[in-house]
Parts: C-alpha cells; sequence; structure tokens
C-alpha cells in the first residue's frame, strides 16, 4: 500500500492522539498513588536511634528507604535504598515498628532520614 501525504497526516494525527492519551493516563494514575500516599497517616513513628558506635566515629549521613505498608496499617516490607550500613540498620528496625492508618490497598513510600552529630 503506497502512503499518500493524507495518510500520512491521518497516521501522524492518530499517533498524536494516542500520545496525548497515553499522557494524561499517566498523569491520573500517578496523581490517585499521591493521594493514596497523602491519606495514610502514621499513627506510631518513632524516630530511628542514632547508633553510638555511629556517633563514635563520627559517621553522619542521610538514609534513603523504600517502605510498602499492608491494608491494616502495618509496615509490610523495607527496601533500603542508600546510606551507611549502620545508619540504615537503625532506621530499617525502627520503620519496621511504625503504625499507620488503616487504608483500602497498599501504599508505597520513599523516606529519607539525616543523622548529624
Amino acid at each position: 500500500m503506497r502512503e499518500t501525504p493524507m495518510l500520512k497526516s491521518q497516521m501522524r494525527k492518530l499517533a498524536r492522539a494516542g500520545a496525548h492519551a497515553l499522557a494524561v493516563s499517566a498523569l491520573t494514575l500517578m496523581s490517585m498513588n499521591l493521594r493514596a500516599q497523602e491519606s495514610r497517616k502514621a499513627i506510631s513513628h518513632p524516630a530511628p536511634d542514632y547508633p553510638e558506635i555511629a556517633k563514635k566515629h563520627s559517621i553522619e549521613g542521610s538514609v534513603k528507604i523504600q517502605i510498602v505498608v499492608a491494608p491494616d496499617g502495618h509496615v509490610k516490607e523495607t527496601k533500603v535504598l542508600g546510606g551507611h550500613p549502620l545508619l540504615a540498620s537503625s532506621v530499617e528496625n525502627t520503620v519496621k515498628t511504625w503504625k499507620y492508618v488503616p487504608g483500602p490497598s497498599e501504599t508505597t513510600m520513599t523516606l529519607e532520614f539525616n543523622f548529624h552529630p
């Protein structure tokens, strides 16, 4: 089949419409996910301890962790995304004890903690 200028123009319009629909869908899903994360309020969230050995050796910095909160409000999963292992261990152990308000589904959040003496 030979592509005529009119057919090419229609194909471009269709491709733009498809890309627009995909972008709108992605933005809608992102905003729904953000609302779900914002709606999960922490009931119990004690701060992680600054490990004595880390203080003693002047270890400081940030720890980034991803958590999955189950519908019943407990922290179901944790994944350290970055940070010194001593500090990350303290954060991970503490965050596993946090409790959130129950929600309709699981919520994934990324949290960051800063340690400075």
